[in-house]
């Protein structure tokens, strides 16, 4: 008989739902102390797991010395999209097939990101400071740039990349994918190029936006070389990962004016220290990793579980899968 390891919040919740899925398959579940860690003959019988949602934080560390610990672990799923931590390396290399939610967070990712653009495009910065004071000050001197026809410069067109450029687009922004392979019909882009051409578009790139994962290639991506070539007043925002980005770099290009201001939802040391350079920052919004937050995410990522579960069961491919 088949095990899957789950929280027991999850098959509470979802008992009928996982049953429905395999019919047959028994759970396994984590024990309610975060301290207390399953025995070796449960952890021999464990087949399958599910990283949901609710285990995150308080009990990340007792289910992967469970999932590290079961010695015939076959899948992971989990219900995050970024798998760029070592553990998730080191299942792939004993051979344990490894399954994503990616795409569950993509709108309110989008919509934050796009959310921070708006606050940077029009004057709300100046406009809450001005509310803190008590002090009624409309907008002098050079009004703000019109954003239809902006260009938007999109790192990265997986789920969360493409809902953003979506987004742009509808507004008017002239948006640009960067990515390796070609554009297909779907995409929500006019243009696509490869990373190679990032250099030669940024010149012509008023939001540069980073929606990669961390890579050997993308990291450092963002560095004092292209952030000299960017199109002076350009802004950046981050919904990837901080290390995409060279940090001094960046602050010396924003204090500079060279970059005129950002959106980070991401930053290269987490959580940021409070004497890091980037909290003082002139029109740079930072938002604690946390752009994701949204009611309806639960919900999202357990159905995408819930489908490669039932691919699992018949042998058909999975979605999301992350390849070694």
């Amino acid at each position: 008989m088949p095990t899957l390891l789950v929280s027991s919040a999850f098959i509470r919740r979802y008992e009928s739902a996982v049953r429905e899925a395999w019919p047959g398959i028994e759970p396994i579940v984590l024990p309610a102390d975060a301290n207390e860690r399953l025995d070796p003959a449960s952890l021999e019988r464990v087949d399958y797991a599910y990283f949901s949602g609710d285990v995150f934080p308080d009990f990340s560390r007792s289910f992967f010395a469970a999932a590290q610990g079961a010695p015939n672990l076959k899948w992971l799923h989990v219900f995050n999209a970024g798998v760029d931590a070592p553990i998730f390396q080191r299942m792939l290399e004993r051979g344990v097939r490894l399954s994503t939610s990616a795409g569950s967070t993509a709108q309110p990712i989008a919509q934050s990101a796009i959310g921070g653009m708006l606050m940077l495009a029009r004057p709300f910065l100046p406009w809450l400071e001005a509310q803190r004071r008590h002090a009624w000050e409309p907008l002098r001197g050079t009004p703000p740039p019109d954003l239809v026809g902006q260009r938007m410069t999109v790192v990265g067109l997986g789920s969360i990349g493409s809902e953003i450029a979506r987004i742009a687009a509808a507004i008017g922004l002239e948006v640009t994918g960067v990515r390796r392979s070609p554009r297909r019909d779907a995409d929500p882009v006019q243009v696509i190029v490869s990373p190679s051409d990032l250099p030669r578009i940024a010149a012509e790139t008023d939001w540069l936006v980073i929606a990669c994962p961390l890579t050997d290639e993308t990291r450092g991506l963002v560095s004092k070389d292209l952030l000299a070539q960017l199109k002076p007043g350009a802004q950046i925002i981050n919904i990837g990962r901080g290390e995409v980005i060279d940090e001094p770099a960046f602050v010396d290009a924003v204090r500079s004016g060279r970059v005129a201001g950002a959106y980070l939802d991401v930053v290269s040391q987490e959580p940021l220290p409070p004497d890091s350079p980037l909290w003082d920052l002139p029109n740079v919004i930072i938002s604690p990793h946390n752009s994701a937050v949204a009611a309806g995410n639960d919900a999202r990522a357990n159905g995408y579980f819930l489908e490669n579960l039932r691919r699992m069961a018949k042998g058909d491919a999975l979605v999301n899968e992350v390849k070694s």
